[in-house]
């Protein structure tokens, strides 16, 4: 497998991020359900912008069983992914789009990761993405099941965790892996 930095990554590739623990830190045992909860990670809006040059599109896709267990609403959501976006933007990164899975987790829905429904969704939304041509980064093994299940390249943030990935890399969080990509 080549270096990430050695994929020549341009304009025709397309980036995936998970959204809790990959933009945002998580809550354990709970859900992002405030913006006052929001707690960006450091160096996320400084990657995103590096990556708005390098990629030429960027779309976050991120299980929300808070909506299916009736914590929160679709609109609470989009007001959340909205606080999120406008931050990320004024640091001159750019999201294209947000896909949300709101099924439990006990569903077997295929639209939540690891299922690659979030991913056909996308390319029926933006036909030009190619899957071979596309990184998905996550902090679970469930985010790299859904890359890997659609041919893209995995990256797994460590978040300061010691584990074993499937990943094609590993990285400890998102400004590491822009840091690396401005090397290419």
């Amino acid at each position: 497998m080549a270096k990430l930095n050695e994929l020549n990554i341009d304009k025709s590739w397309t980036l995936f991020l998970d959204r809790d623990g990959v933009i945002n830190h998580q809550i354990i045992n709970d859900y992002v359900k405030e913006v006052h909860e929001i707690k960006i990670i450091d160096g996320v809006p400084q990657a995103v912008q590096q990556f708005t040059q390098l990629f030429g599109r960027i779309v976050i896709v991120t299980n929300q069983q808070g909506i299916g267990k009736g914590l929160m609403t679709e609109d609470d959501l989009h007001h959340l992914n909205g606080f999120m976006v406008n931050l990320i933007e004024t640091y001159d990164g750019k999201i294209d789009k947000i896909y949300f899975a709101p099924q439990l987790a006990t569903s077997g829905s295929e639209y939540r990761k690891p299922g690659i429904g979030m991913g056909l969704h996308a390319k029926k939304d933006f036909p030009e993405i190619d899957f071979e041509k596309s990184v998905m980064i996550g902090d679970s093994e469930g985010d790299i099941e859904f890359g890997t299940k659609l041919g893209m390249k995995t990256i797994m943030l460590k978040n300061n965790r010691n584990l074993t990935t499937n990943a094609h890399y590993i990285f400890e969080n998102l400004w590491a892996v822009a840091k690396h990509l401005s090397k290419q």
